[in-house]
């Protein structure tokens, strides 16, 4: 085998890139760039009815956001091209001509209704599904009759008998295999195009993959898979099969579970390295209890020695969690441009917003910066910056203006406030705290009043600094508004 470690990353473009794809990718790029091999994409297109472009674009676009970047395969070419597989027909067909030629594959002419009977007698009787042989040995004489009946062949692979199929798993040890139980498969469908578990052995070794890990999902195909490099006379790479993840119901994820694609999470505020944090621990435990890393300090820590056989739970509130480190680490600049697209959607800002108006909403946004899960939730928080009509959030908000003292202190601070020379959050602080020594209350008093008349709610931001940011005129007309509304 090559000394030097070579993974690959193969994905089938035929709908969002989802996030158990994600994980895999990136569990194959920590590995390579640990141990200073190479990481390639492989595009494996064969399912012609549901392959498409803007599938593999997406898939391409989401792995570059990631940071996971290739150093062969589709885009940057490399010495093991072509690498996408319907460019890699004319490579198969030499293979499949060899396994005829030796006896080791041959043609079957049962149509699906025939194998879908056959099925379900099996069933019926309590026995897995697999083929029965029943084109195993064929005559000359039968395959040209059904060659007349225009029936089309497909190639299947003659399964061994009475062999115990062994390998040694990165992640679950030692696995067998009996080759009783498998059946003879098809590798070539009769439109010529050859089957996943053909196609990626062939690849796999002719571009010199050393290990291969993938998900759980495909364990039951490497014994079928092994057999074929050996028929084949190809050296069998390293395997480890990585656990499925599944919602917080301990379901397989789906979208039940809510979004479950790079693309959602993208749109929805998150950042790459926090998702990239995240996968990470979704099936690896670090020799430690930290619980943020970098991409670097991933590649210095990760090993698959150290990845659970044992499902990983998506937990969206541990996501959160970091994304909101990550977040924190932002300027309010970047935090107003990854929230800007969800503000204009849900009509708060047009799409012609200029700098300035860019800028001031940034002050806000340091405002509620640190509150933030991922930068859609701005949506949740931006009510106060944007109405001047103030909406109580709840009856006990719309109390706290009923209190005996409030005519007091309303007009205290209109008219302080209105005096200020320069408005600054410290001058807004001192305003609101020379009014409580003059009418001798409480802050409760006065602070929780001046804030509900101003947004309508009991908790928010820091007062100062939002006023500041609202400015005078907009803070006047919200506390006269707001108090006519109180009878």
């Amino acid at each position: 085998m090559s000394e030097q470690v070579r993974v690959r990353f193969a994905p089938s473009p035929t709908g969002p890139f989802h996030i158990g794809g994600a994980r895999s990718a990136l569990f194959n790029w920590l590995i390579a760039r640990k141990q200073g091999g190479k990481m390639v994409l492989r595009v494996e297109d064969t399912d012609l009815e549901r392959s498409t472009k803007e599938s593999e674009e997406n898939i391409k676009e989401a792995l570059r956001w990631l940071g996971l970047t290739w150093d062969e395969g589709v885009d940057v070419g490399g010495p093991y091209a072509p690498y996408r597989q319907t460019e890699r027909l004319d490579i198969y067909k030499q293979y499949t001509e060899s396994l005829l030629a030796n006896g080791q594959a041959y043609p079957c002419y049962c149509t699906e209704d025939e194998l879908e009977a056959e099925r379900q007698a099996l069933l019926a009787e309590g026995k897995m599904p697999c083929y029965q042989g029943r084109c195993r040995n064929l005559a000359e004489a039968d395959k040209a009759k059904f060659a007349a009946e225009g029936r089309k062949p497909t190639i299947r692979f003659r399964v061994p008998e009475n062999q115990q199929i062994v390998f040694k798993d990165l992640v679950r040890d030692t696995v067998s295999f009996d080759s009783n139980g498998i059946g003879d498969f098809v590798i070539v469908k009769s439109d010529g195009i050859p089957v996943y578990n053909y196609a990626v052995v062939i690849d796999d070794s002719s571009m010199k993959i050393t290990h291969v890990i993938r998900a759980e999902e495909h364990l039951s195909n490497t014994p079928r898979q092994i057999l074929l490099y050996q028929a084949l006379g190809l050296e069998v790479p390293y395997f480890g099969h990585i656990s499925l993840i599944l919602g917080q119901d301990r379901t397989k994820m789906s979208k039940r579970h809510g979004a479950t694609s790079v693309e959602q999470y993208r749109k929805l505020g998150y950042l790459p390295e926090a998702l990239v944090n995240f996968l990470a621990l979704l099936g690896w435990a670090p020799n430690s209890e930290q619980e943020i890393f970098s991409l670097e300090e991933l590649v210095e820590n990760f090993s698959m020695d150290r990845v659970a056989k044992n499902p990983a739970v998506f937990d969206i509130d541990k996501l959160n969690w970091i994304n909101a480190h990550y977040l924190k680490r932002l300027t309010p600049q970047q935090v107003t441009e990854l929230a800007l697209p969800h503000l204009q959607a849900a009509g708060y800002i047009d799409e012609s917003v200029t700098e300035d108006e860019k800028e001031k909403l940034a002050q806000f946004m340091a405002l509620i910066q640190e509150h933030l899960s991922y930068a859609a939730q701005a949506v949740d928080h931006v009510d106060v910056y944007f109405h001047d009509q103030v909406e109580f959030e709840n009856e006990e908000a719309e109390a706290v203006l009923r209190d005996a003292d409030i005519p007091q202190v309303m007009n205290s601070f209109k008219q302080k406030l209105a005096g200020l020379e320069e408005l600054n959050a410290a001058a807004v602080q001192a305003v609101l705290k020379s009014i409580t020594k003059e009418l001798k209350l409480g802050g409760k008093k006065v602070y929780m009043p001046v804030r509900v008349a101003i947004t309508g709610k009991m908790h928010g931001p820091d007062l100062g600094q939002f006023i500041t940011i609202i400015g005078k005129e907009r803070t006047l007309k919200r506390l006269d508004s707001t108090l006519a509304k109180i009878v």
